[in-house]
């Protein structure tokens, strides 16, 4: 991102969220379903496959996965780890630091 928009993202972060605690915990909540959707979306993509075929690989609907990619879905790990492992991919987790800034969206 360049550095006007991430300065610019960051002070509406300040703006909006400040110090409250609840919205800060709704931040991270949200940048986490945002990271899981990408990740959604980049694996699929990466292996050449439409929504609605993961969604047949998976044994789900092409709406489940069209909402897990526009972080519409309160995605859960069973699902997110049926598609990893659709792709032949074993799904990681790990603990960080709470700071909204600076996060990476998750690569495939």
């Amino acid at each position: 991102m360049a550095t006007k928009k991430k300065e610019a993202l960051d002070q509406l972060i300040d703006k909006f969220v400040g110090d409250d605690p609840e919205r800060k915990a709704m931040l991270d909540e949200e940048i986490v379903n945002a990271e899981a959707a990408q990740l959604v979306y980049n694996l699929r993509r990466k292996a050449e496959l439409s929504q609605r075929e993961l969604a047949k690989k998976v044994g789900t609907t092409a709406s489940v996965i069209c909402r897990m990619e526009q972080a519409d879905h309160e995605g859960s790990l069973p699902m997110l780890r049926r598609i990893a492992g659709a792709m032949n991919r074993r799904l990681e987790l790990r603990a960080v630091p709470i700071n909204p800034r600076g996060r990476k969206i998750a690569k495939a």
